[in-house]
């Protein structure tokens, strides 16, 4: 109804638009609520069958499709932050991924990490990327279709990509964003701080970041436990079955 009126008050037809929109209290402003609540929905975050199940269809992907899947998940990556990696922003030998402020959502430049799979994977998807395309800079992902050969990976590429793990997988509310929600729970769970997660994460607003703390359940299972290095521990050793892959 509100795109309608707008469309209506944008021809001329109508003076304002009737159905109010809400009003955020960032930047000192007034809080308003709208005509229709709108209700925000928690991230999915798979559970330990799902992941396994998620990291068995990933195993089936190519070299290049293993690789971004371990760099989603290390790096906390959004699709586009993925997609328009450089060979140039790695920093292999501390294991750091340099992201470009116009390659990020807000525009802010930052680094990340990347764990010893990935790190494996990398190595042998470049040797795999010269076989095919030879010694080449610039967009680290390239597709290998014979339409696009050696054009740079689109977005739509990477989401299709997921949408085949997730069928296989039984795990129909995967997306290209779940790595991500995952990497930042798990960052939770080690007890980061939420500065630490906001800067690794590149966001703007402490509230989202909050929402990660929350879904880690963090402040009560630490009254029960810590158990922070066993689980960065284990998500290595399921990852490290996708480099296996020959």
């Amino acid at each position: 109804m509100r795109s309608f009126y707008e469309y209506l008050v944008e021809d001329g037809l109508r003076e304002r638009n009737l159905v109010r929109r809400g009003q955020s209290s960032r930047r000192g402003r007034r809080p308003r609520q709208g005509l229709v609540r709108r209700f925000e929905q928690a991230p999915w975050i798979p559970n330990e069958d799902v992941w396994q199940r998620i990291l068995f269809a990933c195993a089936e992907e190519s070299l290049r499709n293993r690789l971004m899947v371990t760099l989603a998940y290390d790096g906390a990556l959004c699709r586009e932050e993925l997609v328009q990696l450089d060979v140039g922003d790695f920093e292999h030998a501390h294991r750091l991924i340099h992201l470009r402020a116009e390659t990020t959502k807000f525009q802010r430049a930052r680094e990340v990490a990347f764990d010893v799979t990935s790190s494996r994977l990398f190595l042998a998807y470049l040797n795999e990327r010269r076989g095919m395309f030879g010694r080449i800079d610039g967009p680290l992902f390239r597709s290998a279709s014979s339409r696009n050969y050696g054009k740079p990976l689109g977005p739509s590429t990477w989401s299709k990509t997921v949408e085949g793990i997730a069928r296989r997988a039984g795990a129909a509310r995967l997306s290209t964003h779940t790595f991500r929600h995952l990497r930042l729970t798990d960052l939770a769970r080690a007890d980061w701080t939420i500065d630490q997660i906001a800067q690794y994460a590149g966001h703007r607003d402490l509230a989202t970041t909050m929402r990660y703390i929350h879904l880690s359940g963090r402040e009560p299972a630490a009254r029960l436990h810590r158990a922070s290095a066993s689980i960065q521990q284990d998500r290595e050793n399921l990852l490290a079955a996708l480099a296996a892959v020959r």
